[in-house]
């Protein structure tokens, strides 16, 4: 009974250093991601025209901005899960005051923080699509928010959080750059030009960088943009402006995101998105 006894504590033993072993590995692993840090590529800002300064207000809105951010860009709570992710998007009026044009733009084309530290839950990916007078004009639209004083608490990962960074389920935003490098919304020519540039510069953060569908990092899997065929332009209006689907349902995150922001595009924005997702629905299903 004492040698049962005994290889039983042996047994027991070895397991918990093992699982204190992987948690260290956990840590370690998670924590490299967490802090580590990048040069950012030079960001070239040119003057963008009065145009696009007065449109830069709604395109914050647009590109969902405000809906991070917080009225004001003052900072806002997004997601507080236990023992996943406690995430607050930071104040951008008080990280304005200190970082330069250049580096804000490397924070939101390249997911790189002012400091040199990757982002997490920072669409710079898709962002990385804006030209240089769009991004220009949206820092400059940050510029003019008065500041709110404050750091906010910023990203914490809980240990199912760290095993998701470790495992490389939940990636920093420069991870992300690469895929939508090499991946794009297929061209349809100069007629839907402008329907593409707006599918891939705001929809591609869920449906993928060539709108085919992704699994998120929550573990959904978002659809291929060509169901959007099935929709005339008066359900794909009430879709982007409402949340609703046909028949009234909800469709959780893409309703929450089509009311706080794609709500603000225009009809012609909206027709032209719509006509680009019909004539790709056409092209793949031949």
């Amino acid at each position: 009974m004492k040698r049962v006894l005994r290889w039983l504590g042996i047994s027991v033993a070895g397991a918990a250093a093992l699982v204190v072993l992987a948690a260290g590995a956990i840590f370690l692993l998670s924590e490299r991601s967490i802090a580590g840090r990048y040069d950012p590529k030079p960001e070239h800002l040119p003057e963008p025209t009065p145009a696009m300064l007065a449109d830069a207000p709604r395109q914050a809105r647009i590109l969902g901005c405000v809906s991070c951010h917080g009225e004001g860009l003052k900072g806002h709570l997004m997601d507080d899960i236990s023992n996943v992710v406690r995430l607050h998007a930071p104040n951008l009026t008080e990280i304005a005051a200190r970082a330069s044009d250049a580096q804000l733009a490397a924070a939101i084309r390249q997911g790189i923080g002012h400091d040199g530290r990757s982002l997490f839950v920072m669409p710079s990916a898709m962002y990385s699509r804006l030209s240089d007078q769009e991004v220009a004009a949206l820092i400059a639209h940050i510029r003019t928010l008065p500041r709110s004083r404050g750091a906010t608490e910023g990203f914490s990962a809980g240990p199912i959080g760290r095993f998701a960074i470790a495992t490389g389920k939940l990636r920093p935003a420069p991870a992300k750059l690469e895929e939508f490098r090499t991946q794009a919304p297929i061209v349809l020519g100069a007629a839907h030009a402008a329907g593409r540039r707006i599918a891939a510069n705001n929809c591609s953060e869920c449906h993928g960088p060539a709108l085919l569908g992704m699994t998120m990092e929550d573990g959904n899997v978002t659809p291929d943009l060509t169901l959007a065929g099935a929709y005339d332009a008066a359900g794909f209006r009430t879709l982007m402006r409402t949340g609703k689907a046909a028949g009234g349902r909800e469709l959780g995150l893409m309703s929450e995101v089509a009311r706080n922001d794609f709500s603000h595009l225009t009809d012609a924005e909206l027709a032209a998105l719509h006509g680009y997702l019909q004539a790709r629905a056409e092209r793949l299903s031949r």
